[in-house]
């Protein structure tokens, strides 16, 4: 006759809650896993100091003044409109793809603090964009003035306005990215978060102009309005009929816009069902 052995009773293993460190190191390894990810941050970044070089060398008044800074050859529109359109839908993808694929659930069962795995994303995607967005502008410019120099008009980053602009510029893509994110969350379908995302910031603008207060007020409150301002390095006219954005002003847009859109998607994430 056997006996049974009695087995002892298992006690459950306590599983540490995960860090907010341990939240960035994953979404630093979700983004630098995707193939596509170096592939379009380089090409962003060659497009952008090369539509600087194009920009500077079309410019058949550069270098036939005294050396000044010329703003528009250094950061032009279609460089600058192309790496906001890039940040702001790799901001979307990186939301957006979880949840397309069904990975915000397996990340949510793991981390049930929604909140704090959206700030992580916006924290990983931050330092990101402006590394990305650094380089860019730092290389518009040396490429610029490189040209430049070429006809004794290059100027140095002491140079008046110039450091303002490079910022600007820089701070540009991480904006743009974290309001593409924050849209991500708040929308989570991918074609409906790129239309908002293109709207909002590259159309929405040019359908406000400066003639009436109303509108001028509107247009200013937008991302690619701001940078703009920014980037100009002239004073407005007093005389002029216009309502120019001012420079403070447009450093609390670059402020705002991100935190806003992050804000409401760690309060909506928190209360929304996967």
């Amino acid at each position: 006759m056997t006996t049974l052995a009695s087995v002892p009773p298992t006690t459950p293993v306590a599983v540490p809650a995960a860090r907010f460190r341990d939240l960035l190191a994953s979404e630093w390894i979700k983004i630098r896993s995707l193939r596509s990810t170096p592939w379009t941050i380089g090409l962003t970044v060659l497009f952008v100091i090369g539509s600087a070089a194009v920009a500077t060398l079309t410019d058949k008044a550069a270098g036939s003044g005294p050396a000044d800074f010329l703003p528009y050859d250094a950061y032009p529109a279609a460089g600058y409109w192309t790496l906001m359109l890039v940040a702001s839908s790799m901001g979307a993808l990186s939301v957006v793809s979880e949840y397309s694929s069904g990975l915000i659930r397996t990340t949510t069962v793991a981390v049930p603090a929604r909140g704090s795995v959206v700030l992580a994303k916006a924290a990983v995607t931050a330092a990101l964009w402006t590394v990305v967005g650094t380089v860019a502008s730092t290389g518009s410019f040396l490429v610029s003035q490189a040209i430049l120099d070429g006809h004794h008009a290059g100027v140095p980053i002491t140079h008046p306005g110039v450091f303002r602009a490079l910022v600007a510029s820089a701070l540009l893509a991480p904006v743009c990215a974290l309001v593409g994110l924050g849209l991500g969350v708040l929308l989570r379908h991918a074609a409906g978060t790129m239309v908002t995302s293109v709207f909002t910031l590259l159309m929405l603008p040019t359908m406000f102009s400066e003639s009436n207060r109303w509108s001028a007020d509107i247009k200013h409150s937008l991302v690619s309005a701001a940078w703009n301002r920014l980037v100009q390095t002239w004073e407005p006219d007093p005389g002029s009929l216009g309502y120019t954005a001012t420079v403070p002003g447009s450093w609390i847009v670059y402020a705002l816009w991100p935190l806003i859109t992050v804000a409401l998607a760690v309060l909506v994430v928190r209360r929304r069902d996967v």
